[in-house]
């Protein structure tokens, strides 16, 4: 439990800031809910799911909500922990304590991951004051976005223990997420795809997410959860040893 002061450390430095991060965590996911599910809404109509028809704002609420959990992960164990690491050189301070880096790398994961349940459960209660979905099942969809943001931060410790700056995070963002947004069936159904790219989709955390939490936006069950889920915790394990590692590689240098 080493990690739980850094953790806590983490907690009371944000919690002066609670408000401005909160508006700006929450305010471009709903921006894209309103202008495109409301909008592109009205020209779609009705999108067929596991050969259902729901609105297509029920269809980009539910993908959105897990691209807000890869967002809000991946924004604070890129930008917040690098700044922290490298920067401030507070990990530094903290580990002149009985606290060692893994217990830093543990905590910022947490953080991270917390945050990104922080954001979307603000999404949620927007989306349940809207009447998008009131399905008993969002509770289980909650626990998924926990489990999201755990494999989001995990993938993004790895880029930050690799980042000289910055700059560098622009090759995750470009390369790794904004590719993932537009193939992981978060805007359209996978099935409009071309078939080699579906295959590649599928192995994607993102979308293993969005296959898990949109059926349960819909009162349904996802089918094949076991492997939706194996993917997602494959990704966050492999990914929080592979971060571990760098940045003890990166510290001992």
């Amino acid at each position: 439990m080493r990690w739980w002061p850094v953790f806590l450390r983490n907690w009371l430095v944000w919690r002066k800031l609670a408000i401005p991060s909160l508006i700006g965590n929450i305010a471009e996911p709903l921006i894209w809910l309103v202008a495109f599910g409301y909008g592109m809404g009205a020209l779609v109509g009705q999108v067929e799911v596991n050969g259902t028809q729901v609105p297509y704002i029920l269809f980009l609420a539910s993908g959105s909500i897990c691209m807000s959990a890869m967002n809000a992960a991946s924004f604070e164990a890129l930008y917040s922990a690098f700044s922290r690491m490298h920067v401030q050189k507070t990990w530094d301070g903290i580990m002149n304590a009985p606290i060692g880096l893994d217990d830093v790398v543990l905590a910022e994961m947490l953080w991270a991951a917390f945050k990104a349940i922080f954001t979307v459960t603000a999404i949620m209660a927007v989306m349940l004051a809207l009447g998008i979905s009131h399905s008993p099942k969002l509770v289980v969809a909650w626990a998924v976005l926990v489990g999201s943001g755990i494999t989001f931060s995990s993938v993004a410790l790895i880029f930050n223990a690799l980042a000289k700056g910055y700059d560098f995070f622009t090759y995750y963002f470009t390369l790794f997420m904004t590719p993932m947004m537009f193939l992981s069936g978060v805007f359209f159904p996978l099935e409009q795809l071309p078939g080699f790219v579906r295959t590649i989709a599928a192995w994607l955390p993102l979308t293993n997410a969005v296959a898990l939490v949109r059926p349960l936006f819909m009162d349904q069950w996802p089918s094949d959860a076991l492997r939706h889920g194996g993917v997602l915790a494959a990704y966050a394990v492999a990914a929080f040893w592979v971060a571990l590692a760098l940045t003890r590689r990166r510290f001992k240098a």
